[in-house]
């Protein structure tokens, strides 16, 4: 099936104004969902409860906790120290929980001196066997900032002198040591490097976690930017197609009114209150555009202009462009990308014919469905401008946009001279409706 639609003959005096050339340039073509633009970075949860967002924002609270913890933890190790009447080793062991109000600013130096602090309570009293829990949370801290390996070697480091004491110092009593067995040194001494090779773990694994949220926030960050980088491609290329095809046809329509306002004043009349439209117009898709931006609303203005195609030639046959429409073939799918994106090659491609042609006699434009196939041509039988004629000579922008919309719909297009004489613009589109 195929459908003629021609569109010569003089634009009636009155007429509305170029409809397809401003109107649909507000409505961006079909891009790739932005990346991480539906919600900003500060938006990503923070995985943390109320008690735990308040310790994080209250760092010395959480100390204050965290000493509170070791305090109860080394409650057996206090009692031993104060009923046996050994109060310097008392007051060693509550220094060091104290000193856990150090481990954000000193890790180093904390671990180094409640390790030294507890070895010499421990060989120092040999027949207690109680040793202090800051040690835990002292390697904790230092396995948050140790990759796992060395957090290993660091925890096995710092159990030495314990697991040495009570390996061979550790002097229990002889009726605890009978009813206990010969071994329990050795035992304690392996429960030692146990206990702090978990505390190093519990980091180690708190580590990894803080890792990967890192990485993730700056995966969003880099997802937003990318975003940020499609938008504004986005509006510049929307820009072009306001900017660039209006003030076209509003000098095509300003030079022919000069041309006939000696001869013809009401046609002059006429083309300068077109004119005036087309400048309003392309004022209001400014805005529109400008305004989708600000709104974040990826939906809004992407449809083609009411009238489509017919309407887009109407209003080039209306700034002096001798055009044909032939529509072959089924109508083109209900998708409305997919409808804009051949929409905006035929503008662009109007548009640098108005623009840089010279002597058009006839411009043909072929839209032709087979099954899934869309095939798009736009032929002019004019020449171009001298070299160093027009110094506004397009500097490729314009193509570089119609193929990234042909190649969005796993297509292509192609531009250059035809045989004959002229220029010929061809692009092939797929579409998922209607294939059969």
């Amino acid at each position: 099936m195929s459908r003629v639609i021609k569109t010569g003959g003089a634009q009636p005096a009155g007429s509305a104004p170029p409809a397809g050339v401003p109107d649909a340039a507000a409505a961006p073509a079909r891009m790739p969902e932005p990346l991480g633009a539906t919600a900003p970075t500060s938006a990503l949860p923070a995985r943390r409860g109320r008690l735990r967002q308040f310790l994080y924002e209250h760092p010395l609270a959480m100390d204050g906790l965290v000493v509170f913890a070791s305090t109860a933890l080394s409650i057996s190790s206090l009692v031993e120290t104060a009923r046996g009447g050994f109060w310097w080793q008392f007051a060693v062991v509550l220094l060091s929980q104290a000193a856990l109000m150090l481990r954000r600013r000193a890790p180093w130096p904390l671990l180094a001196g409640i390790v030294a602090a507890d070895a010499v309570v421990l060989f120092a009293t040999p027949e207690l066997g109680s040793m202090s829990a800051a040690v835990w949370f002292a390697l904790y801290v230092v396995a948050l900032r140790l990759r796992t390996v060395w957090a290993l070697v660091v925890a096995v480091t710092a159990s030495l002198p314990a697991a040495a004491y009570f390996a061979f110092a550790y002097r229990p009593g002889e009726e605890f040591l009978a009813q206990h067995g010969p071994f329990i040194g050795l035992v304690a001494s392996v429960s030692v490097v146990l206990s702090n090779l978990v505390a190093i773990g519990v980091g180690i694994v708190v580590r990894g976690n803080r890792i990967h949220q890192a990485e993730v926030r700056a995966w969003a960050i880099r997802r937003a930017q990318l975003a940020s980088v499609q938008e504004r491609n986005r509006i510049a290329r929307e820009m072009h197609d306001v900017v660039a095809h209006s003030l076209t046809v509003m000098v095509a329509l300003s030079d022919g009114a000069a041309r006939a306002l000696d001869r013809d004043p009401e046609k002059a009349r006429s083309v300068l209150g077109e004119l005036s439209s087309t400048g309003r117009a392309a004022l209001a898709d400014m805005r529109r555009v400008l305004g989708v931006l600000r709104a974040d609303s990826g939906a809004v203005g992407r449809k083609p202009t009411p009238g489509g195609l017919q309407a887009l030639v109407d209003g080039f046959r209306a700034a002096g462009l001798p055009v044909v429409l032939t529509q072959e073939g089924e109508n083109l799918p209900d998708d409305a990308a997919f409808q804009l994106a051949v929409f905006r090659i035929v503008q662009e491609s109007l548009t640098n014919v108005l623009r840089y042609a010279r002597g058009v006699g006839r411009v043909d434009v072929l839209v032709a469905r087979d099954r899934s196939l869309v095939r798009v041509r736009i032929d002019n039988d004019g020449g171009t401008a001298p070299d160093g004629e027009d110094p506004a000579l397009g500097t490729g922008g314009g193509l570089a946009g119609m193929r990234e919309r042909a190649a969005i719909f796993g297509g292509s297009l192609t531009a250059g001279p035809r045989p004959g004489g002229g220029w010929r613009v061809e692009a092939q589109l797929h579409c998922t409706e209607g294939d059969q």
